[in-house]
């Protein structure tokens, strides 16, 4: 065989990739979240997952969907969005972020006021929900771009 491959993966395909591998780190027991983001030279400048905040023993803090607030996963856990924010090195600004769900409200304000200008998701299971709506509200008015992820290639993720 002479020349070169033709079935390589694009680079949203590899970054997406790698948000996949990093939700492999959730503990979460329900959903697995993972995110990367990546400057306009291609170079990944941060990743994350969603878990609890460093220091916090996710032994004893609860990871419950039900119940009183405080007995819930919710007021406790990071989301891989802003866990891939705190943990990037270097400027953000017009980087893009690669996430498997679709961004809630919450990190909609951090990707924003990050300087991230490019969000692509892979899920939108929430699409009807008032976080996401908001979301896609804030990202139109602050001139964020969102587009689903699209690939011929099989990505697997469970939520």
């Amino acid at each position: 065989m002479t020349g070169k491959r033709n079935d390589y993966i694009s680079w949203d395909e590899y970054f997406m990739g790698i948000a996949v591998l990093s939700s492999k780190r959730s503990k979460d027991p329900n959903t697995q979240v993972g995110a990367c983001i990546v400057n306009d030279q291609k170079i990944i400048v941060g990743v994350g997952y969603n878990g609890f905040p460093i220091g916090c023993d996710d032994d004893k803090l609860p990871w419950d969907r039900e119940g009183d607030w405080c007995d819930t996963k919710y007021p406790y856990v990071c989301h891989a969005e802003l866990n891939a924010i705190l943990n990037s090195h270097g400027n953000l600004h017009g980087a893009t972020l690669y996430v498997a769900l679709f961004p809630c409200n919450e990190c909609a304000k951090a990707i924003i006021q990050s300087g991230i200008k490019r969000v692509v998701y892979l899920s939108d299971k929430y699409r009807d929900s008032d976080s996401s709506k908001a979301s896609r509200r804030m990202f139109d008015d602050a001139g964020v771009r969102y587009e689903h992820f699209e690939s011929d290639k099989e990505i697997v993720i469970k939520f």
